[in-house]
């Protein structure tokens, strides 16, 4: 769950920085619709990933809060992935130290 919840947010991040070259003017803005319905869904799956993956790792609601408020920040997609990549890497060691305790 929590490596979905990566992939999105990344695209989620990428689509919103995408939209907002068609705010400055570098992307013709003949492609507004299909970039905001893109990144509409893209926005909705983060939402529900996130809140996924928030239940899943018994995050509080407080960091859940912090993590979809990223979304609507350019650029916080990068503290939320290095938080995400921390997060796996404690999940991988905690499964390494079951296995180990398991044989």
């Amino acid at each position: 769950m929590l490596k979905l919840f990566r992939i999105s947010s990344l695209l989620e991040g990428i689509s919103y920085l995408v939209i907002l070259c068609v705010t400055l003017g570098v992307i013709s803005r003949d492609f507004v619709y299909v970039l905001g319905m893109t990144h509409g869904v893209l926005f909705m799956l983060y939402f529900v990933l996130s809140l996924a993956a928030s239940h899943k790792q018994g995050w509080s609601v407080m960091t859940w809060l912090l993590v979809l408020l990223a979304s609507l920040v350019p650029f916080a997609f990068i503290p939320v992935e290095l938080f995400v990549r921390k997060e796996l890497l404690k999940n991988e060691q905690a499964a390494a130290t079951n296995l180990a305790q398991g044989s």
